[in-house]
């Protein structure tokens, strides 16, 4: 029996020696009355001491440990042995070869049969789980800190997507959601609506340039934010326009007052350098209870566009007179849908003719409404209600259609088809498809031209405009520059868009036969085209002294009331074949 015993303890011996060694763990133990310390093998393999020997000193162990963990790891260890109890440390060991090792050590303070007191322990390599979790830290680290940047970065945006980036005000998008948010609070009484337009802003920029434009709009918003209240909202809604929303406003006085108050801010002069700059208000004002205060950032519109057609600069109210004209503008809307879908819109055209010869040589269609009861109602009546719904584009579409459908049957009844101009809007022109629906149409080259009005701003012409404008290009449809001359396009524009032609603005032509000044400004822009290789319109062409000057300053074609109106397809249709069949009149610059 004793020797099955021993036997048995030496097979438990062995397995526990090979369990000890499969998994790399090696036990040690420390007497600590005589200072003996006994390791056994795997021990030395995790030290790396290069022995076998069963005791060390207690000594060694100590000056394996590395530096900076040894003074408190000893601690740790006296500390279970005072406490008779469990020790547990993890510490950070030099080897010989200098490579630095990280261990676990956990022990058990017992006594001997002697009584002698004794520690008990093994310790294991963790050197690999230590750096993997400081690998798992870091990279746990770099994932918050990014997650920290993109909190930053999504309310950097969201506030960049609610805030005008010149002014800090809230935007259109902003005021729409805060102006939502108004009228569904039920404690709110009154709701007034304030809408400002600078005054002469845009001879402020032309004058001393768009710097001193924007630090007169900031100081503009600074001045309408000193003015109201902390429930108040003060948003810039458009280029110099803003918008103030005022909640429980006492009576009709109070708010004429605020609005009079801010309104002699705003002609406050503002220094720029050394410059003054100095403008004034047009201001819109829109009051009415919160339950029927849905419509007010209209009515207030209304308003102002009534205080810029009595003179500016003034102060006028939403009347029940103006409300009459909303509604008019709002059945034209719902009108409006019914006029696209049935055709209703189309092109009248006005020829354009050369220079010399007055032999007609283009066309461009202006749109026109045939109303069924109004009858034939022209662009300014319709195109700004057209803008405000988003029908400008299908607008544009539908005249360019109508084009082609009449160019082809010039083409059928004999009659040689003429170039023809169309306007196309910056909406459309925006149009990610505006090329494939080009393509579509199977446009022949050389016989379309698009006309971009000059307040699209050509040095701000975004990389997808530009591209819409290269694909049209390439297709042969020609570019050119409308308005030419009231103030936004740079010849750097001009040569980064390289139109075909451009159309001098009438408001330039007009005033040539009286005003030298005016002969000198547009005989330089002709100049200037021809330098950068594109030819001149001029368009508001009333008289034959205009016609005769025009030529003789090289303007090569001629646009005009003095030249033809606008006409339905019908009437020049007529005038076209008429034209055939003449001779064409001598070349008049002789005169």
């Amino acid at each position: 029996m004793s020797r099955r015993s021993d036997q048995e303890f030496q097979d438990l011996l062995r397995r526990l020696e090979l369990a000890l060694h499969a998994s790399q763990i090696g036990v040690w133990e420390h007497h600590l009355a005589t200072e003996e310390v006994f390791w056994d093998r795997q021990m030395h393999r995790i030290y790396a001491t290069g022995r076998t020997s069963r005791k060390i000193a207690a000594t060694a162990w100590r000056e394996f440990i590395h530096p900076d963990d040894r003074e408190r790891a000893i601690e740790e260890f006296f500390a279970a042995v005072a406490a008779k109890g469990l020790y547990d440390s993890q510490f950070r060991i030099v080897r010989p070869d200098g490579e630095v090792r990280y261990l676990r050590s956990r022990g058990h303070f017992y006594e001997a049969r002697d009584g002698e007191p004794c520690c008990i322990g093994a310790e294991w390599d963790i050197t690999a789980d230590v750096l993997l979790n400081r690998a798992l830290d870091e990279q746990r680290a770099v994932a918050e800190a990014r997650a920290v940047m993109l909190e930053r970065s999504r309310a950097h945006i969201e506030y960049a997507a609610d805030h005008d980036y010149l002014t800090g005000l809230p935007n259109r998008r902003y005021f729409d959601r805060r102006f939502a948010e108004m009228l569904a609070d039920e404690r709110i009484g009154h709701i007034a609506i304030l809408h400002f337009d600078l005054d002469r802003f845009k001879q402020i920029n032309d004058k001393s340039g768009h710097p001193a434009g924007d630090a007169f709009l900031r100081r503009a918003a600074e001045r309408i934010l000193g003015a109201v209240g902390e429930r108040d909202m003060v948003a810039r809604i458009g280029g110099d326009e803003f918008v103030v929303m005022l909640t429980d406003v006492a009576d009709a006085e109070a708010l004429a007052k605020a609005a009079e108050t801010m309104s002699a801010l705003l002609q406050q002069p503002v220094r720029f350098g050394q410059e003054t700059l100095q403008s004034g208000a047009s201001v819109g004002v829109a009051w009415s209870r919160r339950e029927t205060a849905a419509n007010l950032l209209i009515e207030s519109d209304l308003a102002l566009f009534n205080a810029k057609k009595l003179g500016r600069n003034r102060v006028e109210f939403f009347t029940p007179e103006l409300q009459a004209g909303l509604h008019e503008a709002r059945q034209l809307a719902e009108e409006l849908d019914a006029a696209l879908a049935l055709g209703q819109i189309e092109p009248f055209y006005q020829v354009q003719v050369d220079a010399h010869s007055r032999r007609i040589v283009g066309l461009e269609a202006l749109a026109r409404w045939r109303h069924p009861a109004r009858g034939i109602i022209p662009p300014a009546d319709f195109l700004k209600i057209a803008d405000e719904n988003n029908r400008t584009a299908e607008i544009d579409e539908a005249i360019l259609k109508r084009v082609l459908a009449d160019r082809a049957a010039w083409a059928a009844a004999g009659i040689a088809p003429l170039r023809a101009s169309v306007n196309i809007s910056i909406k459309r022109l925006a149009d990610p498809r505006l090329a494939e629906s080009l393509a579509a149409l199977d446009i022949p080259p050389g016989v379309l031209v698009f006309e971009l009005l000059e307040t699209i701003f050509l040095d701000d012409c975004d990389e997808g405009m530009l591209a819409n404008i290269d694909q049209i290009k390439a297709m042969g449809i020609e570019i050119e520059i409308d308005d030419f001359g009231s103030g936004h396009a740079s010849l750097v524009g001009l040569i980064k868009l390289k139109p075909k032609r451009l159309k001098i603005d009438r408001q330039l032509v007009s005033e040539i036969t009286h005003s030298e000044k005016q002969r000198r400004l547009l005989a330089s822009i002709v100049e200037i085209a021809k330098v950068v290789g594109v030819e001149v319109v001029a368009e508001g062409v009333e008289t034959e002294e205009h016609a005769v000057l025009l030529a003789r300053m090289g303007c090569d074609i001629l646009q005009g009331y003095a030249l033809g109106r606008p006409v339905s397809r019908a009437d020049m249709t007529a005038r076209l074949a008429a034209a055939k069949a003449e001779r064409p009149l001598a070349d008049v610059t002789q005169y």
